[in-house]
């Protein structure tokens, strides 16, 4: 079996060989407290972590990225704008000015390079202008949306035998890039036409470089973030969620399942209990991270919503880094979704620094070991 027919069959509630492993993967100060712990300093950490476990990846086909950029065009330029007291205020390439430490710098706000820390101060879409301004930079035409090898790109990854993927940001995601939170939030109040006008946009937006992407390949699954809620509640109301985002949800998922996409996974971060049945309603069909901290508990959820959606992730980041004991009551605690099918375990989130690499490594053969890789 493929690695790409293995990561089908499981989320699709098949029949796999054996469930993909998938550990989760460390940001930049993690992978730095991992080498004072003993991973070499010339190794790369995946690698190294199976050797050390003692079995090897399967190979694949050479992996094609698609190219798509779903991002502003032209993108505002990164600068510092002031640095004091252990700070900068910095512009970042979405266009939003915020604070950070100064032990990062305005790229870390580009990339998920580490756990970046930023204190918002002003965001580029305030009022109907702002807006008008801002919706110039998504011309679905614009030179640079799609590299000039694409077609050639989408060939090669016909031939695939790993999972193609394609990421994307939600309407919430997104209006709230442009707006911020505070700012969004009001604005749903205040100015809902507004808001509505935004949502709309994105949703044709992505529509179209759906169009665009589909007529040459269709990925097997297309990755929506969309963090939206708090450690015990969402963000916005269920009513709001399906006013503003429902709409770009059944729109994509029509338009993807049309063109034999299978999987649409929406992410985010928080506790998603009242908000997963308006997923599933959307035609979604699996999410993460399953954060354990913010009250999430698969197996209610299993219980609860059945096969209609399955899950990746949902391991609990405070039990790996305690070790012991204590993951393996995590992994035994899990067991019974990872049984059922339709889940791939690992970090329900990026993993931290406090994470020790020999945590980690036990952790990972434990996870191995349940998924049966040894």
């Amino acid at each position: 079996m493929t690695p790409r027919d293995r990561y089908l069959q499981t989320l699709l509630f098949g029949n796999p060989d054996k469930i993909p492993f998938s550990p989760g993967g460390p940001r930049e100060s993690t992978r730095a407290a991992w080498r004072r712990q003993g991973l070499p300093a010339d190794v790369n950490w995946l690698d190294y972590l199976f050797e050390t476990l003692g079995f090897e990846p399967e190979p694949t086909k050479p992996r094609v990225g698609l190219g798509a950029n779903f991002r502003l065009i032209p993108q505002f330029e990164e600068k510092a704008l002031e640095h004091k007291d252990g700070h900068y205020i910095v512009q970042d390439w979405k266009g939003n000015i915020c604070e950070i430490s100064d032990e990062f710098d305005v790229s870390y706000l580009r990339e998920a390079k580490d756990f970046c820390t930023r204190r918002w101060i002003k965001c580029p879409v305030e009022n109907r202008g702002d807006w008008e301004q801002m919706k110039l930079r998504y011309d679905v035409d614009a030179p640079g949306r799609f590299p000039d090898d694409f077609t050639q790109r989408c060939e090669a990854a016909k031939e695939r035998d790993y999972p193609l993927s394609i990421g994307i940001s939600g309407p919430f995601w997104q209006l709230r890039e442009w707006c911020g939170f505070e700012g969004l939030c009001f604005m749903m109040v205040e100015q809902p036409e507004l808001g509505a006008d935004m949502a709309a946009f994105w949703t044709e937006f992505v529509s179209a470089m759906f169009e665009r992407i589909l007529r040459h390949v269709v990925p097997d699954r297309v990755a929506i973030s969309e963090d939206m809620a708090y450690k015990a509640k969402a963000m916005v109301s269920p009513v709001m969620m399906r006013e503003y985002c429902k709409p770009s949800y059944v729109r994509w998922v029509k338009q993807l399942k049309a063109d034999g996409c299978p999987i649409i996974d929406l992410a985010s971060d928080g506790f998603i209990g009242e908000i997963i049945p308006i997923w599933i309603e959307s035609g979604v069909n699996v999410c993460d991270p399953i954060e354990v901290a913010a009250l999430n508990d698969i197996c209610a959820f299993r219980r609860e919503f059945g096969r209609q959606i399955a899950y990746q992730s949902g391991v609990d980041k405070r039990a790996i880094a305690k070790g012991g004991q204590v993951i393996r009551d995590e992994l035994k605690r899990i067991e019974p979704v990872v049984k059922d099918g339709g889940f791939i375990p690992g970090c329900d989130h990026g993993v931290p620094s406090d994470i020790s690499w020999p945590n980690f490594v036990d952790y990972s053969r434990l996870l191995a070991q349940m998924t049966g890789w040894l």
